[in-house]
C-alpha cells in the first residue's frame, strides 16, 4: 500500500506520476552517464580545484618538472661530484697548476699522467674548471644554491610582512587605513639600489665582527644588506594587492555575522577573510621568487653579492666577463641557469594566476 501511494501523483503535484509508466519505459543508465554523475557529485575544494586546472596547463606544468630537476641537482650534486666550491683541484695533494681554464670534459695534464700511472678514473670536470682552477660545475651548483635560497627566503619575507600589513590597513580602515597607505607611498619612492649601497656600505664596519665565524660571514655583508632592503622595502606590492582584496571582502554576510556574535578581530582575518584571498597572495608569492633572484643575480653581477670563495650564478657571470671571447662559456651557463630559472618561476607564476584566480574562470 506505501508503494501505491508513492506511485501516484498528489493534487496540484508537478511530480512525475508514476503509477502511468512501467519498467520497461524507463532506460537504464550507461557507465558514462554513471560516471558522469560520480564527477558532478564529487565534492571538491578551492585548493584541489586549482590543481585541477594547473594540471591542465602544459607550461605550468613543464615549468615545474624544470625547476624539480634543477632542485634535485642542487641538492644531490655537491654529495657526488667529490670537488668543492672553493678547492682549487689538486693531484696527490699537490696544487694542479696546469688545471686552469679547463673545457668542459677535459682533463689536466698531471690529471692525464696520473690516471695513466695508477689506473684510476677521475671525475670529469663536466663544465670545465675557471681561471683559478676550480671545478665550474660544483660553483654553477652553489651558485643555483644561493640563487634559490634568496629568491624563496625573500618572498616568504614578503609574503609575512605583506600579508600582515596589507590585512590590518585593509581589514580597520579609515585612519588605520590611511596612515599606513602614505607609509606605503613613501616606501614606494625609495630607490632599493642605493640603499643596499648604503647599507653594505654603513654596515661593513660594525656587522663583520659580529658575523665572524658564523654561517653568515659566507654570505657577507653585501647579502645580508640585500635582506634587510627586501625586508624593508619589497614587501609594499604584496601588502596593497592583500588590502585591496579585503577591502571587497570585509562587507560581505558572513563577516558581519561573524562580528556579530562577538568572534575577535584575529579569528575573523585568519579564519574568514584571508583564505578567501589564497588566490592573489599564492599568485604574489610565485612570482617574487624570480624577482628576488633577478635582483640577487644582478647585485652580484656588479658586486654587491656574496663574499669571495662563496659564489652566485650573477657573481660568476661577472667573474667570467673579461674572458668572454676566450672563453664563452663560463658566461653562457650561469646565464642560461639564470634565465631556466627565472622563466619556470614566471610560466609557473602565470598558470597559477590562470588556475587559482576566480575572476578568470
Amino acid at each position: 500500500m506505501a508503494e501505491e501511494k508513492l506511485k501516484k501523483r498528489a493534487f496540484l503535484s508537478s511530480q512525475i506520476d508514476l503509477s502511468k509508466f512501467n519498467a520497461k519505459d524507463f532506460d537504464k543508465a550507461t557507465d558514462e552517464e554513471k560516471k558522469q554523475q560520480d564527477v558532478m557529485g564529487e565534492s571538491t575544494t578551492f585548493f584541489k580545484d586549482g590543481m585541477r586546472r594547473l594540471r591542465k596547463n602544459p607550461l605550468a606544468m613543464a615549468s615545474i618538472v624544470v625547476l624539480l630537476i634543477i632542485i634535485a641537482i642542487a641538492i644531490v650534486a655537491p654529495h657526488i661530484c667529490p670537488y668543492s666550491y672553493s678547492t682549487i683541484i689538486t693531484v696527490n695533494g699537490r696544487r694542479d697548476k696546469s688545471a686552469t681554464n679547463l673545457a668542459p670534459m677535459e682533463y689536466s695534464q698531471l690529471e692525464q699522467s696520473y690516471m695513466e700511472e695508477s689506473g684510476e678514473k677521475l671525475f670529469p670536470h663536466l663544465f670545465g674548471t675557471d681561471s683559478m682552477g676550480r671545478d665550474y660545475f660544483i660553483r654553477v651548483v652553489y651558485g643555483t644554491r644561493v640563487s634559490l635560497v634568496v629568491g624563496i627566503v625573500a618572498a616568504v619575507m614578503v609574503l609575512i610582512i605583506g600579508l600582515i600589513y596589507g590585512s590590518i590597513a585593509g581589514y580597520f580602515g579609515g585612519t588605520v587605513d590611511l596612515v599606513m597607505m602614505r607609509i606605503v607611498d613613501v616606501i614606494y619612492s625609495l630607490p632599493d639600489m642605493l640603499i643596499i649601497i648604503l647599507l653594505s656600505v654603513v654596515l661593513q664596519q660594525r656587522l663583520t665582527p659580529l658575523i665572524e665565524g658564523t654561517g653568515l660571514a659566507r654570505l657577507g655583508v653585501n647579502m645580508i644588506s640585500m635582506f634587510i632592503v627586501f625586508a624593508l622595502l619589497y614587501w609594499v606590492g604584496m601588502a596593497r594587492l592583500v588590502r585591496g582584496q579585503i577591502l571587497q571582502i570585509k562587507n560581505n554576510e558572513y563577516v558581519l555575522a561573524a562580528k556579530s556574535i562577538g568572534t575577535p578581530n584575529g579569528r575573523i582575518l585568519r579564519k574568514h577573510i584571508i583564505p578567501n584571498c589564497l588566490s592573489i597572495i599564492i599568485i604574489t608569492t610565485a612570482l617574487q621568487i624570480p624577482s628576488a633572484i633577478f635582483t640577487e643575480s644582478y647585485l652580484s653581477f656588479i658586486g654587491l653579492g656574496v663574499n669571495i670563495p662563496l659564489t652566485s650564478l650573477g657573481s660568476l657571470a661577472n667573474d667570467a666577463r673579461g674572458a668572454m671571447q676566450t672563453y664563452p662559456l663560463r658566461l653562457v651557463i650561469p646565464a642560461i641557469v639564470i634565465s631556466l630559472i627565472v622563466l619556470a618561476f614566471n610560466l609557473l607564476g602565470d598558470g597559477l594566476r590562470d588556475a587559482f584566480d576566480t575572476k578568470l574562470n
